[in-house]
């Protein structure tokens, strides 16, 4: 495994308690090229980085996704991608497992599995049901299940990076590229990694309710491409129970107390309307995508074809001739 052509990426914002140990742990495992891209840290994570033998590079925007696109786009030079938290969640240790599919040429972008061997005081309860549920929607709604997509240890190659469009500026960027793979084909491993808790005195960047948002947004978001019958269809049944429930209250209070909503006996007959176009137009929508697919995956197998056949025949020169015995 050639070390010199993996850039280790470290996101930061203000890590002074762990930054240093991280990058050394990297740089004792053999990685030269250890890249902090620092988020304007107001403590001494640069310096602390830079002593412990980081090349240090200050984002020009703000968040950890922010940070990550620049830094490939900007500062990486090499052909892989090692990406990891500066908080001292992960091991160094687990760096030749991650990058082994790559390196191998099973996969283009590898995603370390926090579940598969987690501390019990790396993750509050409430973040692990979180994290559960993420993954189960994400795995309903696009059909991959890459074990842990919000998981912070990644590998990938510098290429497959690029045929990702990722806009995600803040946590949402591991659900993010997580999505993209799999819109995109891009091919992906998941390795079992340690993951640890962080050490006395370096607090968390992560709001669980506020970035839990984001996330689920973003993957219900990207579901329109992957998913869109899961996209239009959650639509129209929400407007759809909007719609009964207020028929029933209209109807009750018609029949109970003789009185009339009209107003809301129209808001209910919208909302029923408007659900079941939603329910059909994802039928639709589903139809196309599923039709796109299909056509997608006959022309590659198509070209793949023709380029096999295709092997160009050896021309007959005058020498390969059989000679005509010369007239004595």
């Amino acid at each position: 495994m050639n070390r010199d052509a993996v850039t280790v990426l470290l996101p930061a914002y203000n890590e002074a308690e762990t930054v240093g140990d991280v990058v050394r742990d990297f740089r004792e495992h053999g990685f030269s090229n250890v890249l902090v891209a620092d988020g304007d840290s107001t403590d001494r994570t640069r310096k602390l980085a830079e002593e412990a033998g980081a090349r240090v590079v200050i984002q020009r925007g703000t968040g950890k996704g922010q940070a990550i696109r620049e830094a490939v786009r900007d500062h990486v030079d090499t052909e892989y991608v090692l990406m990891a938290d500066a908080d001292g969640t992960y091991r160094a240790k687990d760096a030749d497992a991650m990058l082994e599919p790559l390196f191998e040429g099973r996969a283009e972008h590898v995603v370390g599995d926090r579940f598969a061997d987690m501390h019990e005081d790396a993750m509050t309860g409430f973040n692990r049901i979180g994290n559960r549920t993420f993954n189960w929607l994400f795995g309903f709604i696009h059909r991959e299940d890459f074990g842990d997509i919000l998981s912070g240890y990644r590998a990938f190659t510098r290429d497959s990076f690029r045929r990702l469009t990722l806009s995600a500026d803040g946590f949402g960027i591991e659900t993010e590229l997580s999505v993209e793979c799999a819109r995109h084909g891009v091919r992906t491993a998941v390795v079992p990694i340690t993951y640890l808790p962080r050490p006395n005195g370096s607090n968390t960047n992560l709001h669980p309710v506020k970035d839990g948002g984001i996330i689920l947004m973003a993957i219900y978001r990207q579901a329109k491409t992957s998913n869109p019958l899961f996209y239009f269809g959650s639509a129209g049944v929400l407007s759809g129970l909007f719609g009964i429930i207020i028929a029933g209250y209209v109807a009750y209070e018609w029949f109970i107390y003789g009185v009339s909503h009209e107003v809301l006996a129209v808001v209910s007959g919208v909302s029923l309307i408007f659900g079941v176009q939603l329910l059909i137009f994802g039928v639709l929508s589903d139809l196309i995508v599923t039709l796109h697919r299909e056509t997608l995956d006959r022309i590659e197998a198509n070209d793949s074809g023709r380029n096999h056949d295709s092997v160009p025949e050896r021309e007959t020169s005058r020498e390969d001739e059989p000679r005509r015995p010369e007239a004595k």
